[in-house]
């Protein structure tokens, strides 16, 4: 699977969120949080700043999901990824 132009794949990361009081909260509780963490796993010609394996933070509006070989994985454009992980680069 490859990317292309300004489109990249990535797989995103489940967080476990706990409050302060020891909480967990579902995906449901978490309406604040507008951006959301995923791996890069494919990146297209046109989107070469962005490196395959690095961790961005992403708006989860973004995108569509796509089912490659089992895994679901979301499709986002290049302007959707608002934070690079600079220690996984």
């Amino acid at each position: 699977m490859k990317a292309i132009n300004d489109y990249i794949v990535i797989e995103k990361i489940k967080e476990q969120k706990t409050t302060s009081g020891g909480l967990l909260l579902t995906d449901n509780t978490d309406l604040d949080n507008r951006y959301k963490k995923a791996k890069v796993v494919s990146v297209g010609n046109l989107a070469d700043i962005i490196k395959v394996n690095t961790l961005v933070m992403y708006d989860k509006h973004a995108g569509h999901d796509i089912d490659y070989d089992g895994i679901m994985y979301r499709v986002i454009k290049l302007r959707d990824v608002v934070l690079v992980d600079e220690d996984n680069v």
